[in-house]
């Protein structure tokens, strides 16, 4: 689909076009218009308070268990192969049958080319195919790619498609282009799953997340995701909160309940817990199940099983 930047407007001589001028004003008014705080150290304070709080009556073995049903398990490396992945997708079946007793994983989060190999290996039912794609993970290519690449994916088994927001454009201040690019993306996964990475290490500031967000939730996005884990720094609490207090927002505006990811650098039990604290105190006991939260990872499987088997295990 042909972007048509000509927005009309051209018979006014003074040089503007207005109604241009007026499209970037609603995208600015929308964001303006977020209860999110956009204010570091008001962020920060609340974070302290909510931990401080809270963090210690969330770490238990139930809450470790409901982790372990939140984890998309992620493998994304330049050296996967057909055979890697097939062998990554192996364990998770196996672990059904190891351990009836515990959830599976939510997802397995793999590259675009993979999906089919992960979708005819996948033997248990409650496990989604998850891809990233959109020229993961800078998202510097042609929009045409990025549709491509997602519409493929969805094609070969894909549930849900991860994509990284168009930092470039963002940070231009051109929010129009950034909204209108989700949205054409989330129109090429048809029935899958988006879930939009604001790569918030690389925003930094609560009030760039806090934009950030607001401009995914209105171009259509199902989840929100802190970061790829690739080159810039991964989730952080503060960032989450942000984060979720969008989705509050949104929530109560339009009565739709949109998903959160934190991922990029949880490891450990006591992060996946912190994790939990924030989205449980800020958006409540509905978003607590793997349709409307996710923690994206690979050693962090690991990990929560060790805690909740109460012995270093290293499975998958």
């Amino acid at each position: 689909m042909e972007h048509q930047h000509q927005h009309g407007g051209h018979d006014c001589h003074c040089g503007h076009d207005h109604s241009h001028e007026h499209h970037t004003d609603k995208y600015r008014e929308m964001v303006a218009a977020s209860s999110a705080p956009a204010d570091n150290n008001t962020v920060l304070e609340a974070v302290e308070k909510i931990i401080a709080g809270h963090k210690a009556e969330n770490d238990n073995a139930d809450v470790w268990r409901f982790l372990l049903s939140t984890i998309d398990l992620t493998t994304l490396n330049a050296t996967d192969s057909s055979r890697s992945v097939t062998r990554f997708v192996e364990r998770v079946n196996d672990f059904e049958d190891e351990h009836p007793d515990l959830p599976s994983v939510a997802a397995i989060c793999v590259y675009p080319n993979f999906a089919q190999v992960v979708r005819s290996t996948l033997d248990v039912s409650d496990v989604n195919v998850a891809c990233v794609a959109g020229g993961f993970p800078s998202s510097q290519t042609f929009l045409e790619v990025k549709v491509a690449e997602t519409a493929l994916a969805v094609a070969d088994g894909a549930d849900e498609i991860d994509i990284v927001m168009n930092l470039g454009d963002f940070l231009d201040g051109d929010w129009e282009s950034v909204t209108d690019e989700i949205a054409e993306i989330k129109h090429s996964c048809h029935q899958a799953h988006l879930k939009v990475i604001l790569e918030t290490g690389a925003l930094q500031s609560a009030a760039n997340i806090r934009a950030a967000s607001v401009l995914s939730l209105y171009a259509g996005a199902d989840f929100l995701k802190t970061s790829t884990g690739k080159g810039y720094a991964g989730a952080s609490l503060e960032a989450t909160y942000v984060m979720a207090c969008c989705i509050k927002d949104y929530y109560e505006a339009t009565g739709k309940k949109v998903g959160f990811k934190a991922a990029g650098g949880i490891t450990t039990t006591a992060d996946a817990v912190a994790y939990y604290t924030v989205i449980k105190e800020v958006l409540g006991e509905d978003w607590l199940t793997p349709d409307l939260f996710r923690i994206g990872a690979s050693r962090l499987a690991n990990n929560l099983l060790s805690s909740i088997l109460g012995e270093e295990t290293k499975f998958f």
